[in-house]
């Protein structure tokens, strides 16, 4: 797949800003501050529907706007669409595919792919276990849209069922009385649509850690010469053995009736995806507590890489490569794997301070932007 054009309006820092790509390769050059991971996220929002740097739509639309605007035309194997997302200050956002506006969002996942490496995303190794969660989700989102679907399924019941607890405990604790028969069967109903919606994200989970372990595990090998061993465990809050859907909803409905007190005394819900966690480990030891920076690093590099080869498998393209000022990040030997990696299969955007971190032959095959306070020239 390859990224043709990406039009800006009222986006973060930039008024208006047309953006054609007419090599493979983009270096993206600025100083702090000016722009360059804008840019980055508007892509990573047409191919995820997410931010990993605003939680609100409002922080995306340029001040004084209440609307800004993302729009890309994206080339494919099986032909051309046009993107369109609008952002508003107040209000829900739209989605058009080809001028159309989609009834469904995730209509709109799947068309552009891309994987995004930054220097937040060393948060994958040392950060709280939500960081990985939100990393794994995020990529079975590009391999599977309606995963999004059912992530929001999930969200939705947990947050209804998290009012209930609430609701229970409040009443407990003022009036000092058991749960109520009607609350109790309210909250029977909720158990039985958590099992259901977190048994489908947890196998999902399961399955694409699966897949993408060895991927990231021959990676790993590569880069760091073979002289450590990387494991990537998936350890489920809810465990379970048989890979069938009744069977994992067996093993939710049993574990949510032994943490029954413990959900009722503590006003929220305990079991379930939301507390699934993702170890890695170097040599058999986390690399979470114990692992260098560079080893770090390394870790999250072939991580990255291992993306990239699992998305272009299951979709059949590879996806672009959006790389956030990470160079800096990466000592020489690591440069040059990433960029020896990259070579000419992916479309690959990356940001810098310094166009002298690349070697010559880069510069060469790349076009150069510089951004300036919102304002992209072309050399």
């Amino acid at each position: 797949m390859y990224l043709k054009n990406l039009h800006l309006q009222s986006f973060r820092n930039y008024v208006e800003q047309q953006v054609k790509f007419v090599s493979p390769k983009t270096i993206v050059v600025g100083n702090n501050a000016q722009g360059k991971s804008n840019l980055l996220e508007a892509v990573e929002l047409l191919a995820t529907l997410k931010s990993h740097r605003a939680i609100r739509d409002r922080e995306l639309v340029l001040d004084g706007s209440n609307t800004g605007q993302i729009e890309a035309t994206v080339e494919r194997a099986y032909g051309t669409a046009e993107l369109t997302l609008t952002l508003r200050k107040q209000g829900r956002r739209t989605a058009a595919l080809n001028k159309e506006i989609l009834r469904r969002q995730v209509d709109f996942l799947g068309i552009l792919n891309a994987v995004q490496f930054s220097s937040l995303d060393l948060d994958l190794v040392r950060g709280a276990p939500e960081s990985r969660r939100s990393w794994i989700d995020g990529l079975l989102i590009q391999l599977e849209p309606v995963y999004a679907y059912m992530l929001q399924q999930y969200n939705q019941v947990l947050r209804q069922r998290n009012a209930l607890l609430k609701s229970i405990r409040q009443q407990q604790e003022e009036k000092q009385l058991s749960v109520n028969q009607e609350d109790l069967a309210q909250l029977h109903l909720w158990d039985e649509q958590l099992a259901a919606t977190g048994s489908r994200v947890t196998r999902r989970r399961a399955r694409v850690i699966e897949r993408i372990a060895p991927i990231a595990q021959a990676w790993h090998d590569r880069i760091s010469g073979k002289t450590e061993i990387l494991a990537i465990t998936y350890a489920p809050n809810v465990e379970w053995a048989e890979n069938q859907p009744e069977k994992v909803q067996q093993a939710f409905l049993a574990k949510i009736e032994q943490r029954r007190i413990a959900e009722q005394h503590q006003g929220k819900t305990v079991v379930g995806p939301h507390r699934d966690e993702i170890t890695f480990t170097i040599n058999q030891t986390p690399a979470r507590y114990y692992g260098s920076q560079g080893q770090q690093r390394t870790l999250v590099l072939a991580l990255k890489l291992a993306e990239l080869k699992l998305i272009e498998e299951v979709v059949g393209e590879p996806p672009l490569l959006l790389l956030d000022d990470v160079l800096a990040e990466l000592d020489p030997h690591r440069q040059n794997q990433l960029l020896d990696a990259i070579g000419d299969r992916f479309q690959t955007i990356i940001t810098t301070t310094h166009i002298g971190s690349f070697h010559d032959q880069w510069i060469k095959d790349s076009q150069i932007l510089t951004i300036k306070a919102g304002k992209i020239s072309f050399e």
